[in-house]
Order: C-alpha cells, then structure tokens, then sequence
C-alpha cells in the first residue's frame, strides 16, 4: 500500500512534469525527484518532515536531516508549479496550494500535514 502511495503521488509530479515547456529539462526534473524519493520518504516516516499548505516539505521540530535533499525537492516543485501557472494562467500558489490538498489525501498515516490554517497535524 505504501509503495502504491508512493508511486501515485510520483505518477502526479511526472504528469505535471511532462506538459511543461521543456521536455529535457522536465525529464532532468523527473529524474532528480524520482531519486530524491527514498530519502524524503524515510525522512517522512522518522516524523522529522511534513508537506506543508502550500505543496512544499517542512522540517518538524528542530531536528533537520539532508537539508539540500529537501532544498532541492521544494525547488524542482516550485519550477514544476511555476510551469503549470503559466500553462494555466493561474498562480503559483494556487498550484501549491491544490497541490497540497492532493498531497494530504494521499498521505499515509503518520505522516504531517499543514492544514489551510497553518496547523501542523498527524494523518
């Protein structure tokens, strides 16, 4: 199940990923968060990070683990939510923003959240 989870959530980032501009650089895009996944997954399963209302990964608490892992993931986001904007002709944090709401639905229990408020939760 937590497999599955994980490749949904995947499966939404390469979609995205591949009606943006840049075929190439969505490619290069796909490739590092597909990477990125098994750390970022451990470190949400730890309870040391969060997806935060915005579409983005928070630390929880003052201990921080593979920062540029995180850096990295929250910046190929924001260039994959930046590509959908403009597809769009939407904003940025609306994308972030529904894409957090499809992010805590796919949550696995355990896992931190941020809701609307800014009220960090358990799942």
């Amino acid at each position: 199940m937590k497999r599955n989870t994980i490749i949904a959530t995947a499966a939404v980032f390469i979609l995205a990923l591949l009606i943006t501009n840049g075929y190439a650089s969505s490619q290069d895009i796909k490739q590092r968060m597909i990477e990125r996944l098994p750390v970022i997954t451990a470190l949400k399963a730890k309870g040391l990070l969060g997806e935060d209302n915005r579409g983005y990964l928070q630390f929880i608490g003052q201990k921080k683990e593979n920062e540029d892992v995180v850096a990295a993931e929250n910046k190929d986001r924001q260039m994959v939510y930046e590509a959908i904007a403009k597809q769009q002709g939407t904003t940025v944090e609306l994308v972030g923003q529904h894409r957090a709401i499809q992010i805590a639905a796919k949550a696995l229990p355990g896992e931190w959240l941020q809701d609307a408020n800014g009220k960090w939760y358990q799942k």
